[in-house]
């Protein structure tokens, strides 16, 4: 089964410096039945102007991991970790017990990221943050996973969920296979182009929430980009 989720009708808020789309209930948009995908809790689509951002706020037991499809990212936490992350990284913090971080644009250009909260497999436990690089050219034509909870999945980013964020580059006619298990929740986006999921067409910035499907097809219509989340 798999759900479409246009991107035109997702809620939403423009607060100037913000434009952001949820994927999910989020903030002002609280729809009760779209409260997430499994333990897929949060999928924002956001735009940051230059040289603005989102000021120190406090977390806890989430994984939210930051997808930069353009720009960069910089983020400073109360553990004292500071990073930049651009376009083509990916960074996650596992909030536990709690933590506080400010996150900014401190580019010339707008910044345009995919947020995505996971809820932990448990509670609490010490805050932790982490980024690394993950070049397109090295996801051409493949899906790699990028985040995980998974310990088979060495180079991936850590976080403390029964969950994988996984990210692809397709030239157009190239397909990508996925072997996912029926009783898991799958969420993809893509951040680019157009795909075709199972014979279901995905535009840009489209979500499609899929579950009961035991191998997934990706053929890409055109050029395109995508963020695979695969959750229980």
């Amino acid at each position: 089964m798999i759900e479409l989720k246009p991107f035109a009708a997702l809620g939403g808020a423009d607060h100037g410096w913000l434009k952001a789309k949820h994927h999910f209930s989020f903030a002002s948009y609280y729809d009760p039945k779209n409260m997430g995908h499994g333990a897929l809790r949060v999928w924002n689509d956001d735009e940051i102007a230059p040289n603005t951002g989102f000021p120190a706020h406090p977390h806890r037991d989430m994984e939210i991991i930051t997808y930069v499809r353009e720009g960069a990212i910089t983020h400073q936490d109360s553990l004292g970790n500071k990073g930049r992350t651009e376009a083509g990284d990916v960074q996650v913090m596992s909030a536990g017990s709690g933590i506080r971080h400010s996150e900014y644009n401190l580019e010339p250009t707008t910044t345009r990221i995919f947020q995505i909260w996971i809820e932990p497999a448990t509670e609490g436990g010490q805050p932790t943050w982490g980024a690394k690089p993950f070049p397109k050219s090295d996801r051409s034509g493949k899906l790699v996973t990028l985040a995980s909870g998974f310990a088979d999945d060495a180079e991936a980013l850590p976080i403390r969920a029964k969950a994988r964020v996984l990210g692809t580059t397709l030239k157009a006619g190239e397909t990508a296979e996925y072997a996912a298990d029926k009783a898991r929740h799958i969420y993809i986006v893509p951040a680019a182009g157009s795909v075709e999921v199972n014979g279901v067409r995905v535009n840009a910035r489209d979500g499609a929430a899929i579950r009961d499907e035991a191998t997934l097809k990706i053929t890409a219509l055109e050029d395109s980009e995508l963020v695979l989340v695969d959750a229980a």
